[in-house]
C-alpha cells in the first residue's frame, strides 16, 4: 500500500503514510501526533501510532478552512490597524 494511491488507503495509516500524504517529514508527523494537533491512537505491544484516514482528512479540511479564514481576515478593512496598548 502506498499513501499516494487513495484507493489503497486502509482505515488507519502509519505515521510514515501520514507524512507522505501531508508531504512532511516523519518527525514532523510524529510531532503533530505527540502535540495532539493530529489525533491518533497507539496500537500493538510496541505502541505504534496510527492515524485514521477520516481524521486525517478532517485535519486537512480544517487546515484549508483555517487558511481561508486567515485570508479573509487579512482582506478585512481593519486587518492592518495596529493594536492599541494602554500604558500604565
Amino acid at each position: 500500500m502506498t499513501a499516494s494511491d487513495p484507493a489503497a488507503l486502509a482505515r488507519f495509516l502509519t505515521l510514515a503514510d501520514t507524512s507522505e500524504v501531508l508531504a512532511i517529514s516523519l518527525s514532523q508527523a510524529y510531532a503533530l501526533v505527540r502535540s495532539g494537533e493530529l489525533p491518533a491512537i497507539k496500537v500493538g505491544g510496541a505502541g505504534h501510532w496510527r492515524v485514521e484516514t477520516t481524521v486525517l482528512q478532517a485535519y486537512i479540511d480544517g487546515k484549508y478552512e483555517e487558511n481561508r479564514r486567515r485570508g479573509l481576515w487579512q482582506q478585512a478593512e481593519y486587518a492592518d490597524v495596529a493594536e492599541l496598548f494602554i500604558e500604565r
